[in-house]
């Protein structure tokens, strides 16, 4: 009996035997689900992360003060004080490199927005800005117009307003612009909204509204502000210069002592997207550690259905031993029956896992990620496949090559 014929023999026990089969490879659909699933779901995560950093631009990075006590060199150190109106401005007149910077505050996370009956949830970020502040940060207007030079000079009562609370306030109804809405008790005329942006933040930037900066600090009275600079250089090439001239810039406004840490942080953009991907590398570590143990349950359980198919047709070795079938090709029939049903469960629970995977994706960026394909994980949960059956097949087959012929005749 030859290599083929063994196959054909392999498959048309499969084929006689389709409950046991189906069963089986649903098994082994499970595992390679959550494998290629939770795999694919964290793939979809990172892209969703990657697309809102590219919302920023690789060649950004923003100064901010440390407003919680941090450790180093083994010392608990005080937080930063902030950065005032009078560090921001001076940055920005300072800096030498041509960059685009925006200075911004964060009046208040817990704002809440009025239009006549209709009101948003007490969630509204508050945010007082200049005229850069959408194009370094990454947003575009899905209608009206940029805050203006006239509007930042005079302080005018003008919004920019986030697609949620567009569509809280406004109801798809009513056209937004120059409607007139009251935040934190002022008036202020909406002259543009943001398109919607979502993605892995859950949103929060489409519950924004951005007031001019001066109109900001009178509002914010004698709360303290604390003011963010967000620089965006001419090219990827030169951020590593312009973040170390921005640091000594900074700490001459500052006027850090020499020898002692920044009193403020930078943070750059391809910094944070690189930690996003330390992190994701961490999860799949664990996802495929979770795939690798529901598999190993899947093999020992389809272990124990082979060896339960060499008791059931240990006549039918018998007979074909008689009819001169060497050890080899009985052992070849029992793992290729094995490594079959395994492809068949491996199939299955790839193109589950792809949905699966998707669908997670989806939910945690909010519709805002694409569809995944990893091509590589799909050749690894293939891998996975023939190996569970070698691994599931051989002790069986090793067993039912081993049986007596004559024996095996006898066997009721």
């Amino acid at each position: 009996m030859n290599l083929i014929e063994n196959i054909r023999e392999g498959l048309r026990s499969i084929a006689g035997n389709q409950l046991r089969t189906i069963l089986t490879s649903l098994i082994i659909a499970i595992g390679i689900t959550s494998l290629v699933g939770i795999l694919t779901a964290i793939d979809g995560i990172q892209n969703s992360v990657n697309s809102s950093f590219e919302g920023l631009g690789a060649n950004t990075f923003s100064i901010v003060a440390r407003q919680d006590a941090f450790r180093r060199g083994g010392r608990v150190q005080r937080q930063d004080a902030p950065i005032d109106y009078f560090d921001a401005v001076q940055f920005k007149r300072r800096f030498p490199y041509g960059a685009t910077i925006t200075v911004s505050s964060a009046v208040s996370g817990a704002a809440q927005a009025k239009f006549g009956s209709k009101k948003t949830n007490p969630n509204v970020l508050l945010i007082g800005g200049d005229d850069a502040y959408l194009a370094v940060k990454g947003f575009t207007l899905q209608s009206g117009r940029n805050l203006i030079t006239n509007d930042l000079s005079s302080a005018r009562n003008v919004a920019i307003i986030g697609s949620e609370i567009a569509n809280t306030l406004f109801e798809k109804k009513i056209n937004p612009l120059n409607q007139a809405i009251r935040v934190s008790g002022t008036q202020y005329i909406v002259v543009g909204v943001l398109a919607k942006k979502g993605g892995f933040a859950g949103g929060g930037e489409d519950r924004m509204i951005l007031i001019p900066l001066d109109n900001a600090r009178a509002l914010a009275g004698n709360q303290k502000l604390t003011f963010d600079i967000t620089a965006s250089v001419p090219s990827v090439s030169s951020q590593d210069e312009a973040v170390g001239e921005a640091r000594g810039v900074m700490r001459l406004i500052r006027r850090d002592p020499l020898g002692q840490p920044d009193s403020f942080e930078i943070e750059r953009a391809d910094d944070l997207a690189r930690e996003t991907e330390d992190i994701t590398g961490y999860l799949r570590i664990g996802g495929f550690g979770i795939g690798f143990i529901t598999l190993l349950g899947a093999s020992i359980a389809l272990l124990n259905i082979m060896l339960v198919s060499v008791t059931e047709r240990t006549r039918e070795i018998g007979i074909r031993k008689s009819l001169g079938a060497t050890p080899k090709r009985i052992r070849e029939q029992f793992l290729i029956e094995a490594i079959v049903i395994c492809l068949l469960g491996g199939v299955g629970g790839i193109l589950l896992g792809l949905g699966v995977g998707n669908l997670i994706s989806s939910l945690i960026s909010e519709g805002k990620g694409n569809f995944i394909v990893p091509w590589a994980w799909m050749g690894l949960g293939l891998l996975v496949c023939v190996t569970v059956g070698l691994f599931a097949g051989i002790y069986p087959a090793v067993r039912a090559s081993k049986l007596d012929p004559i024996e095996a005749l006898r066997y009721e």
